[in-house]
C-alpha cells in the first residue's frame, strides 16, 4: 500500500502524521510511504529522520496526494485538501465531521473517500484510545491557559490559582469527567484550586473522586451546573458524545451570571462547543471577551506541543494504522469493530455520524 503523510495547511498545527519511528513500522512490512518535504518539522522530525525510516521524501502537494491510496493526517482536510484527495482514497485523521460543513461531508461522498476518524475509533469497553493522548494534553493545558488568563493584564480577575495563605484558591468547575476531565481536574489540583467536577455518569465522578486530590463531584443536571458555574472562576467545558455534536449545556443567560471577568475554556469546541457564547479561536488570537467572561476556544490546542502530541498520538494510532496497511481497508473494517466505529464515510455512504444542529 502506498501511504503519504502531508504537511498540515492548519495556521498553528505543528503536529504531524506520523513519526519516524511510526514509518519504520511500517516500510518494515513492505509499504511504501511518502512524506512531504518539512511534514515534521514542526514537531522537530527533519526529512532526513523520514529517510532514515525508509520514506521517500516529496516536494509537491500532488505527488504526496496522488500516489496514496492512504493519507494519514491530524487536523481535518480543508476544502483545498479535499480537492487533492484522490477518488477511492482513504483518509484517517481527527475529522471531527460533527462539527464540519456539509459541503465536505458532500465531497467525502461524492469521490466515494472513505473516511475514518481517529477520535471515533472506540474499543468495546467504550474507551477511545487514539483520541486519550489528545484528551490528556488538552486537559492538562487548560490550567496552564486559565493561569494566564486569570491574570489582570490578559482581562482575568486578578486570581492566582492556588491562592496564598489567608487568601482562598481560585474555584474551577470541569463539566465532563472523562479523559479531558479528569487531567484537567488533577493539573488544576497541582496547582492549587479548588475543583469542582460534574458529570451525568456517576461511575466516571467515582474515578474522579478516587484521585489524589480533594475534588468536589456533583450530578450534572440544570440544577446543579447553574449552581456550580455562579462560583466559578474558571469554567472547562470537556463534554464528548461521540460521533456527534456536543451538547450545548451552558446557555449564554447562564454565562451573563457568571463572575465578570472569569474564564471560560471549552475543550469541545473541536465537536462544536459545550457553551453557547464559544466559537472557535486560534493559538495566534486565543481569547475574547463575551458576556463580561474571557472565553478561550482553541480547537487543536495540542497542536503546539508538537512532539508530545505526535508521539504520545502514534503510540496510541499505529496499532490501527498497521492493521489496515496489513489487512486493507475493507477487510480491517470488517474484522475490527473499533476501527468499523470510526468510519464516517465508505463507499459513498455515511457511517456512524450524527450531526446536530446548535
Amino acid at each position: 500500500m502506498n501511504i503519504g503523510i502531508p504537511k498540515e495547511r492548519r495556521p498553528f498545527e505543528y503536529r504531524v502524521g506520523l513519526s519516524p519511528a511510526g514509518v519504520e513500522a511500517i516500510t518494515q512490512s513492505k509499504h511504501k510511504v511518502f512524506v512531504e518535504h518539512d511534514a515534521g518539522v514542526g514537531a522537530g522530525f527533519a526529512d532526513k529522520e523520514y529517510e532514515k525510516a525508509g520514506a521517500r521524501i516529496v516536494y509537491s502537494v500532488d505527488e504526496v496526494f496522488g500516489r496514496s491510496d492512504l493519507l494519514l493526517k491530524i487536523a481535518r482536510p480543508t476544502d483545498e485538501e479535499l480537492d487533492w484527495l484522490q477518488p477511492g482514497s482513504t483518509i484517517l485523521g481527527l475529522l471531527h465531521m460533527a462539527s464540519a460543513k456539509q459541503s465536505k461531508i458532500d465531497s467525502l461522498l461524492k469521490d466515494k473517500v472513505t473516511a475514518i476518524a481517529y477520535e471515533q475509533i472506540q474499543e468495546a469497553d467504550g474507551s477511545l484510545p487514539v483520541l486519550r493522548p489528545f484528551s490528556q494534553i488538552g486537559g492538562a493545558m487548560s490550567a496552564e491557559v486559565a493561569a494566564r488568563l486569570l491574570q489582570t493584564d490578559q482581562g482575568g480577575r486578578g486570581i492566582l490559582l492556588g491562592g496564598i495563605p489567608g487568601v482562598p484558591p481560585a474555584e474551577v468547575v470541569i463539566l465532563g469527567a472523562g479523559t479531558a476531565g479528569m487531567y484537567a481536574a488533577r493539573a488544576f489540583c497541582g496547582c492549587g484550586a479548588h475543583v469542582t467536577v460534574l458529570d451525568k455518569d456517576m461511575k466516571a465522578l467515582q474515578r474522579v473522586s478516587q484521585c489524589n486530590c480533594n475534588i468536589a463531584t456533583l450530578p450534572s443536571n440544570e440544577r446543579s451546573i447553574e449552581k456550580a458555574i455562579g462560583y466559578a472562576d474558571v469554567l472547562v467545558g470537556a463534554v464528548l458524545v461521540t460521533g456527534e455534536r456536543a451538547p450545548m449545556l451552558v446557555s449564554r443567560e447562564l454565562v451573563r451570571k457568571m463572575r465578570p471577568r472569569s474564564v471560560i475554556i471549552d475543550i469541545s469546541i473541536d465537536q462544536g462547543g459545550c457553551i453557547e457564547t464559544s466559537r472557535p479561536t486560534s493559538h495566534d488570537h486565543p481569547s475574547y471577551i463575551e458576556e463580561g467572561v474571557v472565553h478561550y476556544c482553541v480547537p487543536n490546542m495540542p497542536g503546539v506541543v508538537a512532539r508530545t502530541a505526535t508521539n504520545g498520538f502514534v503510540n496510541a494510532a499505529l496499532p490501527y494504522i498497521q492493521e489496515i496497511v496489513n489487512l486493507g481497508v475493507d477487510e480491517a473494517i470488517r474484522q475490527n469493530p473499533a476501527i468499523e466505529k470510526g468510519v464516517n464515510t465508505h463507499n459513498g455512504e455515511l457511517r456512524h455520524l450524527t450531526r446536530l444542529a446548535r
